[in-house]
């Protein structure tokens, strides 16, 4: 299209560089066949702008549109839902550059690049993300900027350098209203995305699952101890409990399920915390025993792990206090005990005799100690790749093969109890931490998940024990790495740096680079409600809060009072920008006695205005040359630049209406 408001081809790069920086970031939520449609849709754009091909018609578009929502019902199930409605706005993207042809078309298509680089935060929010997002959007800005310019101006790169100044001279703003703005929560819900965000660590755990999931360098949780921390060895992060158990497979029960808090007495000296979660799929939270949060955010369920009613789609950062001492149900037997002693009617015959012998000769406290001595005495072995077992999976591990993870250890001496009438249950969780000294925090990864025990006796109530650190004591007290020996560390991810922590510039390249990433997830994506607060207190004290509310509240004020102004005030009717500047164009000359007469043309009106005003003639008589081409001769002048010229007659002007010396006026 030609004419005033035809796409510059300046605008038009920018937006076909604009949609692989936004694409990319979504590439791993997107179905193979988007990457199609958008070589198609830009290859038909290229040819469009070289006058080789036609816009699409509109039983074209529809087909288009048809089949996109038929690819996305097949590739994601639902045309609903966060990730079905992510692919449809990057198809719409895709498929609206296509169908552009006015200046307004490239606006919706730019407005739509900015929504959908907001989106890719609901699928990945971390620093690289953050700092990969300026690309996009200076590209976007870049294309937004060349609709106002002429086509035929030099180079692309100016309206990029024009964008990165904008987005500069914004920075202050930003700031202020991330520190000042009140954090309120949604209005309302989106699904959330679920693919690849799972810890591993599911609501039942069977031979092989920690195993697997100890092969993962992955980030689990970050912690910051308020003092210093406690020894690693009691650092045991509960996540869930598994004490059903079907001959293979552990499972929850309906106690895990209960919300009312279990009865604990506190005990010792608690410790106080704050952990940063990365997404896992699910509602549980991990922390020390007996753990209560601060905000409220989470409850204390019927196993003693902490859960909230969402699951944790995103990262979450909240405060923990902790009472490693605690008696936990000490009293009365509780209800829970039940499930504690549940096992299959048959299976694992030795193992039962064994147990039944062991009961026979000691009481449950000495047969504990009896088992957890015999894990270390025998010659049992801690391996990531166990012998494979029978359908009698626990008789094949004690008696025969004495090989295993942690799961096998926690797995066999809770039936060990349970087969003597002990109730016990597995839980599972994380053991241990990373120290990273740049920061003064704990890094627990998915190679840290473990598996451990608890059993119950009267007058004491849960105790926590765990048949791993008989076997490899090394495991607890220095991390996996230690205790696999000659096994290869993180095998499937031979490029992770934790691999490489021997070599020290790559490890303190990786600590640091952690630690930035730890930072941005407490102080940015952590700046929440109750954070803000004590900060802006910390800052403002009580009296600089509340002076900080009225401010906002009256800003708020004013500015609803500025907008129903603008909206009451009456419009003038003309809806082409051209005019309405030209309209300013006549105020500003009215304030100097100035006015056009009834059938004045423009550059008639220009003339005479110059002869009364000669010192600002050359400004008048430009706006006038600029606005005539724009307005009649179809001229690809941009608005920008007949605002520069209005600006630049305005700032000519006197503040003040000057007396007009008489022998400039025309004879007319």
């Amino acid at each position: 299209m030609k004419g005033r408001d035809s796409i510059p081809r300046n605008s038009l790069l920018w937006l076909l560089v604009a949609q692989v920086l936004v694409i990319i970031p979504h590439l791993g939520h997107l179905p193979a066949w988007i990457i199609g449609l958008w070589l198609g849709c830009t290859y038909w754009r290229l040819q469009i702008f070289r006058m080789r091909a036609l816009y699409p018609k509109a039983w074209v578009k529809a087909v288009l549109m048809l089949a996109t929502g038929f690819g996305v019902y097949l590739s994601r199930g639902s045309l609903v839902g966060l990730e079905a409605g992510a692919v449809l706005m990057i198809a719409a993207f895709i498929l609206k550059i296509v169908e552009m042809r006015t200046r307004r078309d490239a606006l919706v298509v730019i407005f739509l690049g900015f929504f959908a680089v907001v989106t890719g935060y609901l699928f990945e929010d971390s620093l690289l993300a953050a700092l990969y997002s300026v690309l996009p959007v200076a590209s976007l800005l870049a294309a937004m900027i060349g609709l106002q310019q002429r086509s035929q101006l030099p180079g692309p790169l100016i309206s990029l350098k024009l964008a990165g100044t904008l987005m500069l001279q914004a920075v202050p703003l930003m700031v202020v209203l991330f520190v000042l703005f009140p954090r309120i929560g949604p209005l309302w819900g989106l699904p959330e995305p679920n693919g690849g965000s799972s810890t591993g660590l599911a609501e039942s755990i069977a031979p092989g699952d920690i195993e697997r999931l100890s092969q993962s360098p992955r980030l689990a949780f970050r912690v910051r101890f308020d003092g210093p921390p406690p020894p690693r060895e009691q650092l045991y992060w509960r996540a869930i409990t598994f004490d059903d158990f079907d001959g293979r497979t552990w499972t929850r029960s309906l106690n895990s399920r209960r919300p009312q808090a279990p009865e604990w007495q506190p005990a010792g000296t608690p410790v106080s915390y704050s952990i940063v979660m990365e997404p896992s799929g699910q509602p549980w939270l991990m922390a020390l025993d007996v753990a209560q949060v601060r905000d409220g955010g989470a409850q204390l369920m019927g196993d003693f792990h902490l859960e909230r009613r969402r699951p944790v789609n995103q990262p979450l950062m909240y405060e923990v206090v902790s009472w490693p001492d605690a008696r936990r149900e000490s009293g009365e037997a509780p209800p829970s005990l039940s499930y504690a002693l549940q096992l299959p009617p048959r299976g694992n015959p030795r193992t039962r005799e064994w147990a039944l012998n062991l009961r026979r000769e000691m009481e449950p406290e000495p047969l504990v100690e009896y088992v957890l001595r015999h894990f270390n005495r025998e010659p049992y072995r801690y391996t990531l790749k166990p012998p494979a077992v029978g359908v009698n999976g626990i008789d094949d591990f004690l008696f025969d093969t004495r090989a295993g993870f942690c799961s096998h250890y926690a797995g066999a001496m809770v039936f060990i109890l349970r087969a003597a009438g002990i109730p016990a249950r597995i839980v599972g969780g994380y053991q241990g931490g990373e120290p990273n000294p740049k920061g003064n925090y704990l890094s627990v990864r998915q190679f840290d998940a473990h598996a451990w025990v608890e059993y119950w006796l009267p007058g004491r109530g849960w105790i926590s024990v765990d048949p791993t650190f008989q076997v490899a004591p090394e495991r607890i007290q220095q991390g996996l790495e230690q205790a696999l020996g000659e096994e290869a560390f993180l095998e499937d991810a031979p490029f992770s740096p934790l691999r490489y922590r021997q070599i020290a510039w790559v490890n303190d390249l990786r600590l640091a680079w952690d630690n930035l990433n730890h930072d941005w997830q407490r102080w940015v994506l952590g700046y929440q409600g109750d954070l803000q607060k004590s900060l802006l207190k910390r800052w403002l004290g009580e009296a600089g809060m509340r002076w900080l509310g009225l401010i906002l509240v009256g800003s708020l004020c004013v500015l609803i009072a500025l907008l129903a102004l603008w909206l009451l005030r009456g419009r003038s009717g003309v809806s082409d920008p051209a005019e309405r500047l030209f309209q300013r164009f006549e105020r500003l000359l009215g304030r100097q006695g100035v006015f056009r007469e009834k059938g004045e043309g423009v550059r008639a009106f220009a003339f005479r205005a110059g002869k009364r005003l000669p010192y600002q003639a050359e400004e008048i008589e430009g706006f006038a040359r600029l606005y005539e081409a724009r307005r009649y001769a179809a001229s690809e002048v941009p608005l920008v630049e007949l605002e520069g010229a209005l600006r630049a007659l305005r700032k000519r002007l006197p503040w003040r209406r000057v007396a007009v010396d008489p022998r400039t006026l025309d004879n007319a």
